[in-house]
């Protein structure tokens, strides 16, 4: 008696995914409506197919309070907060695998990627905005990465913040940062651009954020301001920095210090470092202070470090902890 044997065999995958593609918002056989975005616009889909490869759609589509046998309701269902490209990207992903983007609604389709619980599609989008990643969409790419823990893409905006720094910081986008975000941008050692720019750059930043979150500069700016590096600053551009800082208070300061209190005489009597009234470290007092010294003590070690776009001044070899 002959044995007998299976195997699974596959038909060409093209012609099955273009013939799935056919049903993409096709009211034939359609069994559910949904209404997407400003524009109502209707977006026709079979139940079955939306269930089976999504949970969260499952969820929206089942009602738990009919009876078993029952016809689910058909909507629509109103999904006012989502470009209808961007709806159509998804259901696209969920009858054929693939998405078709561009970069003008992949960020979204990444945050409905995540909405839904969809990784692939959401591996997808990364791999795209990586791929196509530009000055004027770095930093929204970054706050979304941030956002949707996508720690991969965190990187890759990064470097390319790094690399291209003075044309982000003149971005819509790098305006639009959270404070912890441009925190963390100002945290790195690889920065193409001297941290005068930056600091003007996050002054910019702030005034912005002060009128849209209507909220104090030095309110908004306080995270980001403690990574400014200022001791790197000559002390003419200090001078000009306090200038400046009086108008708008975006670096903390301490109350009752006189200005002649900070110059070399400090180095003699050993003065504790300074405390604005918020608790921070007076960052210019500090800068001051490592001019008077003629070193970075006092001042953490990382606020002394050069960047890769630093211009170098006379007194940065006083700034290395290993020169002697």
């Amino acid at each position: 008696m002959a044995r007998s044997c299976s195997a699974r065999l596959h038909g060409e995958a093209a012609a099955f995914t273009a013939a799935l593609r056919s049903l993409v918002n096709n009211p034939q056989f359609s069994d559910v409506t949904f209404v997407v975005g400003r524009e109502q616009q209707p977006v026709f889909a079979h139940r079955c197919v939306l269930a089976c490869r999504c949970q969260a759609f499952r969820g929206m589509l089942m009602s738990h309070e009919d009876p078993p046998n029952s016809v689910p309701p058909q909507g629509p269902f109103v999904m006012a907060n989502v470009q209808p490209e961007v709806f159509l990207a998804v259901i696209e992903f969920l009858y054929t695998n693939s998405v078709t983007l561009n970069s003008h609604i992949v960020l979204e389709v990444l945050t409905s990627s995540v909405e839904y619980g969809l990784q692939d599609l959401c591996k997808l989008c990364v791999e795209f905005i990586k791929d196509t990643l530009n000055v004027e969409q770095v930093c929204e790419a970054l706050q979304a990465a941030v956002t949707y823990g996508q720690a991969d893409l965190q990187q890759h905006c990064l470097a390319f913040i790094e690399s291209y720094t003075m044309a982000v910081v003149r971005t819509q986008g790098f305006h639009e940062l959270s404070d912890t975000v441009l925190a963390r941008v100002l945290r790195s050692d690889h920065l193409a651009a001297d941290e005068l720019d930056l600091v003007q750059a996050v002054r910019e930043w702030a005034h912005v954020s002060s009128a849209v979150l209507e909220r104090p500069v030095p309110e908004v700016a306080a995270l980001p301001v403690q990574e400014l590096r200022l001791p790197l600053l000559a002390p003419n551009e200090l001078a000009m920095l306090e200038s400046q800082n009086q108008q708008d208070l975006l670096i903390p300061v301490s109350c009752g210090v006189p200005r002649s209190f900070l110059g070399t005489s400090w180095g003699r009597i050993g003065v504790p470092t300074l405390m604005s009234p918020s608790g921070q470290v007076d960052s210019i007092a500090a800068a001051w202070r490592s001019h008077a010294l003629r070193r970075g003590s006092g001042v953490p070690s990382h606020l002394c470090r050069p960047r890769h776009g630093t211009r170098p001044r006379n007194h940065h070899r006083h700034l290395d902890p290993h020169n002697k």
